[in-house]
């Protein structure tokens, strides 16, 4: 597990102001859960330029509080207005992040429509396989562009702050999962459920349309886990590149002779379809997705801390 504490020269330069602001926000954030670092950096900040101003404003307080031990508090209609409170859709906006607002979403889209598109206005009977053999990978997009300097201007403040870190992530990709899954999971059942090639009239059936989703949710977690490292956009794209060098083989076209003693190369759709039937149909295959995505959460779990301070290179510090 990646700890962190404040040492004595920092708490000094956060004392005397000279600390950086990356560096200022962690300290504030670690010392709301640690006793030990709260108590380190109060001592620097008493032996500071500010310590001789605290001791008086605290001797002040002192002496009003003895003087007045009967005082109540104001009225209500004497307290300053209450800021107003955020409403419930805006903070679930913001929470979203980018990926809901950027090209991701719109990409997702084109490629569900695309899918339908392709079976039953083009006759692409490879269809329902292609979208199986991308839908794992789609939502690890949405994931990259979420969280990270290169995608949120409020990055180091946000990350900074109790409600951001991990939690921060994961919300997003808890809102990236809410909208892809169904998504293309709806797409996937409306697309023919069996293929058959050119070169084979024998047809055969494709796995579900649901199969994808374990598979999507544990290469997720794989990303958020490498991201603890090299950040998301990096661990996405490495996921996402690795997935496609597992399904590459099925990808190159077979050839068949045509009229004329032409070569013809078609898409290979009963080739990628019994491969994926192997790699996401039936029980075997769905367990072991699902111990994957296991292993990965508690690997996320040993690896939280690394999230909390930007400049020790938390996701998407790249």
């Amino acid at each position: 597990m990646n700890t962190w504490h404040v040492d004595d020269v920092l708490a000094a330069a956060y004392a005397a102001g000279s600390a950086p602001e990356p560096d200022a926000w962690s300290l504030e954030k670690h010392i709301e859960s640690c006793g030990a670092c709260a108590v380190v950096v109060s001592a620097a900040v008493r032996r500071g330029a500010a310590g001789p101003v605290l001791a008086e404003v605290r001797e002040a307080v002192l002496a009003t509080a003895l003087r007045s031990p009967t005082a109540r508090p104001a009225p209500p209609t004497q307290l300053a207005p209450t800021a107003p409170r955020i409403g419930l859709t805006a903070r679930v906006l913001w929470a979203a992040g980018p990926a809901l607002r950027g090209p991701w979403l719109v990409a997702l889209v084109l490629v569900a429509a695309g899918a339908v598109g392709l079976a039953y206005g083009a006759g692409f009977a490879g269809a329902r396989p292609l979208l199986l053999a991308l839908a794992p990978v789609l939502p690890l997009a949405g994931v990259a562009v979420s969280y990270g300097e290169h995608a949120d201007p409020m990055y180091e403040i946000g990350a900074s702050t109790p409600g951001g870190g991990l939690r921060l992530l994961l919300t997003r990709t808890t809102a990236v999962l809410a909208v892809s899954l169904p998504l293309l999971t709806l797409a996937g059942a409306l697309l023919p459920s069996s293929v058959s090639s050119v070169s084979s009239a024998a047809s055969m059936e494709v796995p579900g349309a649901a199969a994808w989703l374990l598979p999507a949710l544990a290469l997720t977690l794989a990303t958020l886990v490498l991201g603890s490292y090299v950040g998301c956009r990096t661990a996405a794209g490495a996921v996402a590149g690795a997935w496609a060098v597992a399904i590459a083989g099925s990808l190159l076209g077979t050839s068949r002779q045509g009229s004329g003693g032409m070569e013809i190369v078609e898409f290979p759709t009963a080739e990628l379809s019994a491969y994926l039937t192997r790699f996401l149909a039936g029980a075997e295959a769905q367990g072991g997705w699902a111990a994957g995505a296991l292993v990965c959460a508690g690997l996320l779990v040993l690896r939280r801390r690394s999230f909390d301070r930007p400049a020790l290179g938390a996701p998407g510090h790249v």
